[in-house]
């Protein structure tokens, strides 16, 4: 029923995290490229989880887009 809306919001949320999360991932890679592609995997990896259970999304992105890199 929600599922497109919840997804929609979800990406909002994402959105203001994209900039931080793609400069987190490019000073541990030190490729724009390579951060663009942590920071698109880290996006699939939220659209497949609970995104309700996550109770600090900034920090739950900051640890799946550093574990990405690594």
């Amino acid at each position: 029923m929600g599922g497109q809306r919840d997804q929609d919001r979800l990406a909002e949320r994402f959105e203001t995290h994209r900039a931080r999360l793609r400069a987190v991932a490019y000073r541990m890679l030190g490729s724009a490229g390579e951060a663009d592609d942590a920071v698109q995997e880290t996006w699939l990896r939220l659209s497949r989880a609970d995104a309700d259970g996550v109770g600090n999304l900034a920090g739950w992105l900051t640890t799946v887009v550093s574990r990405v890199c690594l």
